[in-house]
């Protein structure tokens, strides 16, 4: 069968707080959020794997505190006074270890948020203590930070997770065919994204619909 040429077209994920499927891996790190006014110290650590859900998470207390968002590697160029004029969140902190003038500006924006009484999220894969921050100041203000986690998912994440990155790429797999792909896959967010995109572009260059038999097909392709 000719293979139709497939585009590498950006999948739209949807981050709002009713796309937020809640289970045990990740309700109290969602429940800390929600809890954003009552913060010790104004602010938080969000950590998790790759995937977990960070930045979803971020976007919901951006809506939620009207709050800016800022990449942690864009902090050199950034007018740090302004962001600090309202709560603002930081995302892959650990991003930046040993990158003198953006941890500077970290700690700055940190200081700043925190005096104009606003509060201040901060993301990374892991625990701050393992971020390799070079700036003494900066790290232990990191490592005084209360921490919420996301987990790995669990079978009910991993489902919702699968049928939500189906639904980003506007694609739509028969029923029975996430539960046929769960009990088949390594259980990680990355190894679930992985897989909706090794699917998506199977079905695009095969012009086939995501069945449980072409899922098995693929998955069986060497």
């Amino acid at each position: 069968m000719a293979e139709q040429l497939s585009l590498n077209l950006p999948a739209r994920p949807a981050l709002g707080r009713d796309d937020f499927f809640v289970t045990p891996a990740n309700a109290v790190a969602l429940g800390l959020i929600e809890r954003w006014p009552d913060w010790s110290g104004r602010k938080l650590v969000l950590i998790g794997p790759e995937g977990a859900g960070k930045t979803h998470l971020t976007h919901v207390w951006a809506a939620l505190s009207g709050g800016g968002i800022v990449a942690a590697s864009d902090l050199p160029e950034a007018d740090i006074p302004t962001l600090a004029r309202s709560p603002v969140a930081v995302e892959d902190v650990p991003a930046i270890a040993g990158r003198r003038s953006a941890e500077q500006a970290l700690f700055h924006l940190h200081n700043l948020v925190l005096a104009e009484g606003h509060s201040l999220l901060l993301s990374g894969q892991s625990e701050p203590g393992q971020w390799k921050l070079s700036l003494p100041d900066l790290a232990s203000r990191m490592q005084g930070t209360t921490v919420a986690r996301l987990d790995q998912p669990d079978d009910m994440l991993l489902t919702a997770l699968l049928a939500k990155l189906f639904a980003d790429r506007q694609l739509v797999p028969t029923p029975g065919t996430i539960p046929y792909l769960l009990r088949r896959m390594d259980r990680s967010f990355a190894a679930a994204r992985a897989l909706v995109e090794r699917l998506d572009r199977a079905s695009l260059s095969q012009k086939r619909p995501i069945t449980r038999a072409f899922a098995a097909k693929v998955l069986n392709a060497n």
